[in-house]
């Protein structure tokens, strides 16, 4: 069994914390959460091209994890010495927070989902770019029903999950799978430190859940796994977003940050001993021991060589998933209350083309740095 992190909300999840709220009100919590930083969450500063010091937030998750070992081993320091800049990589323990203070311009970068991307600082008018590719979610994410192991039985059933988060998302696309839409189920707004507990309570028979949960979830006598991430490989994709006015001011960032990710990448990919070592302490750093974090990686595809990641941008995917992703949030008000429509906000896409507005695109999807180190000129 893995352990829960209690004092954290996990990547991509619980956009709307307990309960349903407008885009606006998500960043009302950012004077305490500043406060608690020691910063205030106040906007960067005015002037860009005058800084040499950057500040990146990061949270707990198996595809981030990488940045918390990158940090304390110095490999980040590593890159950004060789720039002549300075990166600091904070940790933050709220998931959301950590993006609404990404949003505020209390950080030039932020670790985030493609889905949370759009639907918290691109709707909210921050112009980001997906700087980095890491992984997508290949498993990691599951519907889970109790005594029966098709899908179609979900008809009819109180579907407990984190409301309006990646979870939801997936649900929506596993009732499209097999002809169902949210209107033949009921959806139960559920915390994700308490999806675990409430699927083993009698009247829970389907949820919808993420690893380390979803693993636990599983091994529930006559629990199956109807559909997961793998049934939509590609879709839940673990991103590096920076702010666009900051990288196109400052591509050394953006080639520091690019480096010493695959760098990190290159460490624990390896089957030697130093491969086991950062592996491990990504592991204790996460809570868990090995075994659970690498059963966490075996359902997460990583690029971790460049070149995959460049396949990955430059391809149709992209495209494909953010279409679904932005008739999702539109659908659920997650664009906000000014949005006529999905093409409210623009995404850009890495051959230039452009989803929804083109007059303003507010995330830009980019293999410009990852290809520098496909080709080796970083």
């Amino acid at each position: 069994m893995l352990p829960l992190l209690t004092q954290r909300q996990p990547r991509g999840r619980d956009p709307m914390s307990r309960e349903r709220r407008p885009l606006r009100q998500r960043l009302t919590h950012l004077c305490t959460a500043a406060a608690l930083l020691g910063t205030a969450a106040l906007p960067l500063a005015a002037t860009a091209d005058e800084r040499d010091s950057f500040r990146i937030a990061w949270s707990i998750y198996v595809g981030w994890m990488p940045w918390g070992y990158g940090e304390a081993e110095g490999i980040v320091d590593k890159w950004a010495d060789k720039y002549d800049i300075e990166i600091d990589v904070v940790q933050i323990n709220d998931y959301i927070e950590s993006i609404n203070l990404y949003t505020a311009g209390s950080f030039d970068g932020v670790t985030l989902t493609n889905m949370d991307a759009l639907t918290i600082p691109a709707a909210s008018g921050v112009d980001t770019t997906a700087l980095i590719a890491g992984d997508f979610s290949d498993g990691n994410d599951g519907v889970v029903l109790e005594g029966t192991d098709d899908l179609a039985d979900i008809e009819g059933q109180r579907v407990h999950l984190v409301e309006l988060s990646v979870s939801h998302y997936l649900l929506a696309r596993a009732l499209d799978s097999v002809g169902l839409s949210e209107r033949d189920v009921q959806v139960v707004n559920t915390a994700d430190a308490d999806i675990v507990g409430a699927f083993r309570s009698r009247d829970v028979q389907a949820a919808v859940a993420w690893n380390p949960q979803l693993g636990e979830i599983r091994r529930q006598d006559d629990a199956h796994v109807v559909f997961d991430s793998s049934d939509v490989p590609g879709e839940i994709i673990d991103l590096l977003g920076v702010r666009t006015e900051v990288l196109e001011e400052h591509p050394e960032l953006g080639k520091a940050l690019t480096g010493a990710w695959y760098e990190i990448m290159d460490v624990m990919s390896g089957d030697d001993a130093a491969g086991e070592a950062a592996r491990t302490a990504m592991a204790e750093a996460a809570g868990t021991d090995l075994a659970g974090y690498e059963e966490q990686l075996a359902s997460t595809t990583f690029f971790y060589d460049p070149a995959e990641a460049v396949d990955f941008v430059t391809s149709e995917q992209p495209a494909e998933t953010m279409e679904n992703v932005r008739q999702f949030a539109y659908q659920h008000g997650l664009l906000g209350e000014r949005a006529p429509s999905p093409d409210f906000v623009g995404i850009e896409l890495a051959d230039g083309s452009t989803l929804g507005d083109a007059n303003n695109v507010q995330l830009r999807f980019t293999d410009r740095f990852m290809r520098k180190a496909a080709e080796g000129e970083l």
